[in-house]
């Protein structure tokens, strides 16, 4: 059972932990070489949620049915699938595409000489980085919820 909840435990933490990252790597007041090169850096960040957070949510169920976590309806439970739903649903559905737009323009290599971003860039920079701030928020509630569950 331990050895469970330690899969469960850095699963989630690898699984989740980019999303803190993303925003750092997008953030303000770089000049566009520097957001070419964090992007470059980040790109490799994309294959973590996919296995970690799969791993954690296998592990969270075999946990929440052969553990002694009581019932279903308990309010960290509860909030913990709600907080990760909220994260994939963000992180996946609204700031991915805007990051992927950007990195599109900033990564293709006719746009190499430019030395700063279109306004539909900025946007989607802007879009993207606070799409990550909030992803990151619910995943600090997330570990709280983890974190300060009933023993």
């Amino acid at each position: 059972m331990k050895l469970l909840v330690l899969i469960h435990v850095l699963s989630a933490i690898i699984g989740v932990g980019p999303t803190f990252f993303a925003h750092v790597l997008l953030r303000k007041n770089q000049t566009l070489d520097e957001l070419r090169s964090s992007m470059r850096a980040g790109k490799p960040l994309d294959f973590f949620p996919k296995i970690g957070g799969s791993i954690a949510v296998i592990t969270g169920i075999v946990l929440l049915f052969v553990g002694s976590y009581g019932s279903f309806m308990q309010t960290w439970l509860i909030g913990s699938l709600v907080a990760y739903v909220l994260i994939q649903i963000i992180a996946i559905g609204f700031a991915t595409p805007a990051h992927k737009k950007l990195a599109k323009w900033v990564l293709d290599p006719t746009n190499t000489k430019a030395s700063e971003l279109p306004a539909e860039q900025r946007r989607n920079w802007t879009r993207a980085r606070n799409y990550f701030y909030a992803a990151s928020t619910i995943g600090v509630i997330l570990f709280v919820f983890m974190i300060m569950k009933p023993a």
